[in-house]
């Protein structure tokens, strides 16, 4: 993929220099577009780049990584991160259609062919790869705990055990909370965890860090994120099972974005305003 983008690259100089030529001669030709991307026949790539438009899965409630804004599109890391791969397609932002995805039907979406690919901080497990496959993973989140401003009662996850929690249905923290013998209290999105807190039903809300600081910055005063992560969850592009042209391809993309900036942009211009830049991890191409 890297020589391919490498030969349309040399090409374009090329008929750069050819056209500054005529333009010596008193010529007014205007510069020619940028090379619509090529794949190989078949590919998925190939298809959606065709087609000119892609269907994405993302969190809309997520603070910093997928929140729904103003416009009715989705604003976050992840949609940045999506917007990458759309770009590298051909597609342009106004094609990319935006799906709701909770942590429940990712993986239906994309079995069912409702989407693309799922951007959605989208933790890469076996489980999950039974049935999907992962592309990344491009960050590496970890799993804490979201409490009342004023309780200092809780400061782990051992302060957990038997006490009501509130995480997501279908998520990696709700089953990390049982497997460690907390009173999950499940729900559909995270933001719905928030009353429950608010009214003493939970004494905490847990998945990852970088969830739980969105919603803190989000409700500024109301909420604190205690302790220190307490499991690696490495978040993943989600697509469907057996597509290794298509994980490989994104990967590359990935690991572009990754020298050249973009993804350090996408970070900086997102989540960035509220939680460090850290590098990105290795891509992993089991």
């Amino acid at each position: 993929m890297k020589r391919m983008r490498m030969a349309l690259v040399a090409a374009a100089a090329v008929s750069a220099l050819a056209l500054a030529g005529c333009a010596g001669d008193g010529g007014t030709e205007e510069p020619s577009a940028e090379p619509a991307p090529t794949f190989e026949a078949g590919t998925t790539m190939a298809k959606l780049s065709e087609a000119g438009k892609i269907t994405v899965g993302t969190k809309f409630d997520q603070p910093l990584f997928g929140l729904k804004g103003p416009s009715g599109d989705p604003e976050g890391f992840d949609v940045e991160i999506a917007k990458i791969i759309a770009s590298e397609l051909g597609i342009d932002e106004e094609n990319i259609t935006w799906t709701e995805a909770v942590s429940a039907n990712r993986e239906p979406f994309i079995e069912n062919g409702d989407v693309d690919i799922v951007v959605a901080t989208y933790t890469i497990n076996d489980k999950r790869k039974e049935v999907v496959s992962f592309a990344g993973p491009y960050y590496m989140a970890g799993q804490s705990i979201l409490v009342l401003a004023d309780n200092d009662d809780i400061t782990s996850e051992e302060d957990l055990v038997g006490q009501p929690v509130c995480s997501v249905t279908g998520s990696t923290p709700a089953a990390n909370l049982k497997e460690l013998g907390a009173e999950v209290i499940e729900t559909d999105t995270y933001s719905n965890c928030l009353e429950p807190l608010r009214s003493g039903q939970v004494v905490a809300v847990s998945t990852d860090n970088v969830i739980l600081a969105g919603l803190a910055a989000q409700n500024e005063g109301e909420f604190k994120v205690v302790g220190e992560p307490f499991t690696e969850e490495p978040y993943g592009i989600g697509l469907a099972l057996d597509d290794t042209d298509f994980r490989m391809w994104i990967n590359d993309v990935l690991e572009e974005a990754y020298e050249d900036g973009r993804y350090e942009e996408a970070w900086n211009s997102t989540a960035g305003a509220v939680l460090p830049y850290v590098d990105p991890p290795a891509v992993d191409r089991y």
